[in-house]
């Protein structure tokens, strides 16, 4: 937080003067209030007049220093959340694929939209009236030494007694911003899993029951909110009482110090003092409690977090020239093994198809081969290099995924292929013409500067699935996982775009549970997942067999 709050050195004084500027007109305002105090006392009109010239002039002087100090706060106030914002989405950005997997999307969203928004409109207000009531406290406090030591030292020692109850707030109080940040994921989740399904539920007419859910939802988070403001009340009231019992004690003091001579003025404004300091500390203590609960916030959403991250995280290079070994690899989901002593090897260019019962750990194995997965025993090596030693980032740039469900941004087919890199032209022409997306596009009046309606709902699905393969053929991937790519499609496209894998480059290892006759067999090798085992047959020899049995 140190370095964020001095990353601008420059407009950060300029928010201490804004701050102190304040100071300076409150105790304008109690020096005011105490020559009225000896106007009355001396009875002099000509005190009187000075009196209403400083006051016109205060009046005068007041609003044109808020503006003047909020101009000075406003903009370093912008900058530093622009700066979390910022680190917020990069430490999301840069995080680690097996690590952000951890985590719905939904909850990155909460801590980039409701997190954020509740460090802005609490740390910067929390800070600046927390730097104002500190600073006003220790004024007042060195302005009581001088009029009157005894009441400076009771003030004071009334200081920490409040001191000490801010101390034992602080802890519960963290605790709630907490569980209100959790309390917004939660909601944040539950509201975009009931738009994104939102068709479904009217169609089977059980919008009622997601109403219930995200009415209770929303009462937690709401729930957790009160709680946070009643404890915060519960504070402020709390110190209130306090307040009033000291005050009580120094007007008393002060009845006997005005039966003994002292001033009506100096009377009046040690009261002021007296009052506005233990006033300030009522205010800064719940201040500070909230400023340390943003900091709670601010770490969660900027921070980086410690990754556990094995695979991936090496500092090598991903290189893939000859082939990729699988030594006795063995991996359990939640203690339930799922892959055992998986031995075989992937060469490049071949085309594999991974098979299997439902269940049977197809995607499990995919994952292992895409670095998806990390807690596995055995070996996984490409060309000797083991894959715990190897950089994530440099295998995400040299392989490709299609899924089933595919994911079109609101943007041109252009930027759908690239996905906003600077690729050459002819590699994207090369691309849409291997892909068959030449046609399509010729239709288009904007050709690939045409922009895609929502997740490309003006395509087709066939349509869909080449811009996704045009976009690996694109990158240049030299691995393309492809997780029932055809399933969604008719089985006229399905065949296509399965002739379409085969005929590529690349090398290709898919799951599908379908089987165009004719295509399918050109595939190199199977991968059979049976009972846990991989078994790895020359797909001619594996197909012939299923057919003739």
């Amino acid at each position: 937080m140190k370095e964020l709050l001095l990353k601008r050195k420059g407009k950060f004084i300029k928010y201490l003067i804004a701050t102190f500027m304040f100071v300076i007109e409150h105790f304008v305002q109690m020096g005011l209030l105490a020559l009225i105090l000896a106007a009355i006392e001396n009875g002099s009109m000509s005190y009187y007049r000075l009196v209403i010239i400083l006051t016109i002039t205060y009046v005068i002087y007041s609003p044109i220093n808020f503006i003047i100090s909020r101009m000075m706060r406003i903009s370093y106030m912008r900058d530093t959340i622009l700066d979390v914002r910022r680190m917020a989405f990069e430490k999301i950005i840069n995080m680690p694929f097996k690590q952000y997997t951890q985590k719905s999307k939904e909850v990155y969203l909460s801590n980039l939209i409701n997190d954020v928004n509740t460090f802005e409109n609490t740390f910067f207000l929390s800070l600046l009236n927390f730097l104002i009531n500190m600073t006003m406290y220790v004024l007042s406090i060195f302005i009581l030494i001088v009029l009157d030591y005894k009441i400076a030292i009771g003030m004071f020692i009334y200081s920490l007694l409040i001191f000490a109850l801010a101390k034992i707030f602080t802890k519960k109080t963290t605790q709630l911003e907490k569980e209100i940040s959790t309390s917004n994921e939660n909601f944040t989740t539950t509201m975009a899993n009931t738009f994104n399904c939102l068709e479904i539920l009217k169609l089977n007419n059980i919008e009622d029951k997601f109403l219930k859910k995200s009415k209770f939802t929303i009462n937690r988070l709401e729930k957790k909110k009160f709680e946070a403001n009643v404890f915060s009340e519960v504070q402020r009231q709390g110190i209130h009482i306090l307040n009033a019992i000291a005050l009580a004690l120094v007007l008393v003091y002060l009845g006997y110090g005005i039966q003994a001579n002292m001033s009506l003025a100096v009377a009046g404004l040690i009261f002021q003092l007296s009052s506005s300091s233990s006033m300030y500390l009522i205010e800064a203590f719940p201040l500070l409690n909230r400023i340390k609960a943003s900091l709670t916030i601010y770490n969660k959403i900027a921070k980086p977090e410690k990754t556990t991250v094995k695979v991936g995280g090496g500092t090598k290079e991903f290189v893939f020239e000859n082939k990729i070994e699988i030594e006795n690899v063995s991996f359990s989901y939640e203690d339930k093994p799922v892959i055992q002593n998986a031995s075989f090897t992937i060469e490049k260019g071949k085309k594999y198809l991974i098979k299997g019962v439902s269940g049977a750990g197809k995607t499990t194995l995919m994952n292992l081969l895409a670095m998806t997965y990390d807690e596995y025993e055995g070996k996984i090596a490409v060309d000797g290099v083991d894959y715990r030693d190897i950089n994530e980032k440099s295998f995400h740039e040299k392989v490709a995924f299609i899924y089933q469900d595919v994911f079109l941004f609101e943007d041109t087919i252009r930027n759908n292929i690239t996905l906003y890199r600077d690729i050459p032209q002819e590699q994207i022409d090369y691309a849409v013409k291997v892909c068959g997306l030449d046609s399509v596009i010729d239709e288009k009046k904007g050709g690939l500067e045409e922009r895609l309606a929502e997740n490309g709902k003006n395509l087709s699905g066939g349509q869909r699935q080449r811009i996704s393969i045009a976009r690996a053929i694109a990158k240049n991937a030299q691995i393309l996982f492809v997780d029932e790519g055809t399933s969604s499609l008719n089985e006229e496209l399905g065949r296509e775009i399965e002739k379409l894998f085969l005929e590529l480059d690349n090398t290709v290892i898919a799951i599908s549970h379908r089987y165009y006759e004719g295509v399918t067999e050109n595939y190199d090798y199977v991968l059979e997942v049976k009972n846990g085992s991989v078994h790895s047959y020359p797909a001619r020899d594996y197909f012939n067999e299923v057919i003739s049995c």
